[in-house]
């Protein structure tokens, strides 16, 4: 098996299992330490007040950036209001969806997807895709943080961007096998570290702050093979300094545990050649 013997950290969370068992299969030796977790907001009342404007027409577009954030708002008014009176709230304007992540969620909810963003579903396509387009008051379902970079950009062709923050990204709960990953790659054993989200970077190196171990944990990242899941992702990794060596041709976690497999034993002899 091309990854046997090779010692992979990821940092995955809500799809643990699933990348561990996609390592595994290609022969690796996989420590999966989750690193973030999603968290609804406390206050529903954001949510609600979303739905209010969307029934009074405020949206002609709403921008889904994640099944998450679609599955939060579902919870979040579900003790005021049904599945149907959403659904109905949501078909009222055009909906765009980052990917395919929120379209089964949607689904559920009987409601249509307008505009489909392409690969690599990134904030650019995002804009390149809505700027034809004559809708311009712009509710944009917040991922775990603000992507103000294309707020602006909206703004710029002339829309009226609304956020709608529906959870957060925090640090998991548990927080042992991160802070084991952080040992570990501090010690140098790992081979490859696999990154498929720029929080989980974020959330590395600020345990590895905490435990004063940043330092060389930054130096492991230098002398490891570093697989990124795709542009975003790589952007995050090139503004620390870092260089992924295998970024996958689509940006999905399958395909990147196969780049890795095809590409990692290669570069690894050339490293410590």
């Amino acid at each position: 098996m091309p990854l046997e013997g090779i010692r992979i950290l990821s940092l995955e969370s809500r799809r643990a299992k699933e990348i561990e068992a996609l390592i595994v299969r290609q022969g690796g030796l996989a420590f999966v330490a989750p690193s973030v977790k999603e968290k609804a907001l406390e206050d529903p009342a954001p949510a609600r007040d979303f739905v209010r404007r969307l029934e009074a027409g405020e949206f002609d577009m709403v921008i889904c950036m994640t099944g998450s954030g679609i599955t939060f708002l579902r919870d979040a008014v579900a003790p005021e209001v049904s599945g149907e009176r959403l659904g109905a709230a949501l078909r009222r304007a055009t909906i765009v969806s980052r990917g395919p992540k929120p379209v089964g969620v949607l689904r559920m909810l009987g409601v249509p997807v307008q505009v489909m963003i392409p690969e690599p579903n990134t904030w650019k396509e995002i804009v390149a895709a809505v700027e034809p387009r004559a809708e311009r008051s712009i509710a944009v379902q917040e991922y775990g943080r603000a992507n103000l970079e294309m707020n602006a950009a909206l703004e710029r062709n002339g829309a009226r961007v609304s956020p709608i923050v529906l959870y957060r990204w925090e640090l998991p709960e548990d927080m042992q096998p991160l802070r084991q990953a952080v040992h570990s790659l501090a010690a140098g054993l790992f081979d490859v570290v696999i990154f498929t989200s720029s929080i989980q970077l974020d959330h590395l190196l600020q345990v590895a702050r905490e435990l004063h171990l940043e330092a060389q944990v930054r130096r492991a990242l230098n002398d490891v093979v570093i697989a990124s899941v795709g542009p975003v992702m790589t952007a995050a990794l090139e503004a620390e300094g870092l260089q992924p060596a295998i970024v996958p041709k689509h940006p999905k976690m399958a395909s990147l545990i196969i780049a890795t497999a095809e590409e990692a034993p290669g570069l690894l002899m050339k490293i410590r050649g």
